[in-house]
């Protein structure tokens, strides 16, 4: 969702930008957090682990939810500003520490996002070859890099399960169900497309430990999923009674009211010439992974889960020591997003987030909101925890940004070497830096084989060729003239 700038945050832009120019800012992570702090800041450089900006929305955003994908226009227009530099290909920790980019710069913003997940912890997780964590199945599809080579073959899948119910798992579900025609014209990466064009699946085993009324997901998503002609939607009619618990949740909140009739509905509603099916299973909790000797996938064990209500937790799902299997050949796990600490930098393990007070890093978790990391701020999922859309990271920038404003004084007192320093440095380390003249190369190059192949795009899906195509990596490498092949 694109959302425009408030009144009073356009008059904060306006005071910010007028003494911006003498403090220098980095900002580690070129998502959408990134950029809505950068469009606040704007003097500044967005660092990135990718050869590619935009984050999440070109990794994370589905193929086929295209209209999202459109706020890419508005941070394309904020990296054209000549006072905004993007450094890509740049990893934080290992190309350069955060402690260096400190000397270099009077403000650093951490907003580098979740890259890892959280696990299920349940035996057979770890050393089955085909139970992957839904985040690596979405950046498989979405050509991230890291997962070009994911250990997975459609065409021996018949049946999946997806354990969550949140808005990840719903898109899991569609991508794997809906036709492959109608993914051709996206961007979704060519070698998934192939993928998908010999899938066998036919069925996907949603699994949640609570019930209908406490699905995480939003109304849009699960209504597109349940709506779509191919699919007929199961639902066992025990698992739909509602509680008068259920029914306090449903009147105190519509959202909650709304997905339960939309799956409702979907679960009566007949469809005779659907080809795959979708299957709701709640108040069941993953408790196995259950494989052959050559370790593949065979079956998920559930247990039966009923919800109680805890004084110091609300309502919980626990088991009731009743079990069922499904059979499946792959499992995706997609029970939330997780961020990963920096070394050296203070991170509270439990919430997964970098502590901090109104964007300010504090100097341990725990710590009183005025012991603060000088010059170090955070934005987005690393602030917050892996919550909200993608517009929500514009209300989290704005007020990091404003902490950054109240701090103007105690930043600008040093001169810093800010860009130039850390090109050198780069240069010096022989990190081959993606400026954004080089993404633009890149770009291009993703938009015209996409037109020769009638699609959006179609995305350089490796490492090699993503700085081949930028331009950056060209000694002993062959040109980059056809991505049919990605």
């Amino acid at each position: 969702m694109l959302l425009p700038l408030r009144s009073s945050v356009a008059s904060l832009v306006r005071n910010y930008s007028s003494v911006a120019k003498q403090v220098s800012v980095c900002i580690v992570g070129s998502g959408p957090a990134g950029f809505y702090t950068a469009n606040q800041v704007r003097s500044m450089l967005l660092l990135d682990r990718l050869p590619t900006p935009f984050g999440l929305v070109r990794t994370g955003v589905a193929p086929d939810h295209e209209d999202t994908k459109n706020v890419t226009n508005q941070f394309t227009r904020i990296a054209q500003d000549p006072r905004v530099n993007f450094f890509g290909n740049v990893n934080v920790g290992r190309d350069v520490t955060v402690d260096e980019i400190r000397k270099l710069y009077n403000a650093v913003v951490l907003a580098y996002g979740a890259e890892s997940d959280r696990k299920l912890n349940i035996p057979g997780e770890v050393k089955q070859s085909w139970c992957h964590a839904a985040r690596e199945f979405v950046w498989w599809y979405n050509g991230h890099p890291d997962q070009r080579d994911l250990p997975v073959d459609l065409s021996r899948v018949e049946s999946v399960a997806v354990c969550g119910i949140g808005n990840v798992a719903l898109d899991c579900a569609r991508i794997l169900l809906r036709p492959v025609s109608e993914l051709a014209t996206t961007d979704v990466a060519r070698h998934a497309l192939k993928q998908l064009q010999h899938s066998k699946v036919r069925q996907v085993q949603l699994c949640a430990r609570r019930g209908p009324v406490q699905a995480a997901c939003t109304a849009k998503e699960l209504k597109e999923l349940v709506n779509m002609p191919s699919i007929a939607v199961h639902a066992q009619p025990s698992q739909l009674v509602v509680s008068a618990a259920d029914q306090a949740q449903m009147k105190a909140v519509r959202l909650k009211r709304r997905i339960f009739e939309l799956i409702s509905k979907a679960a009566m509603t007949e469809k005779p010439g659907a080809s795959r099916q979708l299957d709701f299973q709640f108040y069941r909790n993953p408790a196995e992974i259950i494989a052959d000797a050559d370790s593949q996938v065979q079956a998920i064990r559930v247990e039966k889960t009923q919800l109680v209500s805890d004084p110091a937790r609300g309502t919980v799902a626990v088991g009731t020591g009743e079990y069922e299997e499904y059979p499946v050949q792959l499992v995706l796990k997609s029970i939330g997003y997780k961020s990963l600490p920096l070394p050296g930098l203070p991170f509270d393990n439990k919430q997964g987030v970098v502590p901090n007070a109104a964007g300010r890093v504090l100097t341990d978790v725990g710590a009183a909101a005025d012991s603060t990391v000088p010059g170090l701020y955070v934005c987005g999922w690393l602030k917050r925890g892996p919550t909200g859309i993608i517009g929500t990271n514009l209300t989290d920038a704005e007020e990091t940004v404003a902490s950054m404003e109240k701090d103007y004084a105690a930043l600008s007192q040093a001169p810093a070497a800010g860009r130039a320093g850390l090109q050198q440095l780069l240069e010096r380390r022989g990190v081959d830096v993606v400026d954004y003249a080089a993404w633009h190369r890149l770009n291009a190059l993703e938009v015209s084989q996409g037109q020769q192949h009638g699609s959006a795009r179609v995305k350089c899906a490796s490492w090699h060729e993503l700085l081949l195509a930028a331009g950056v990596a060209m000694h002993d490498k062959q040109p980059l003239d056809n991505l049919d092949g990605v």
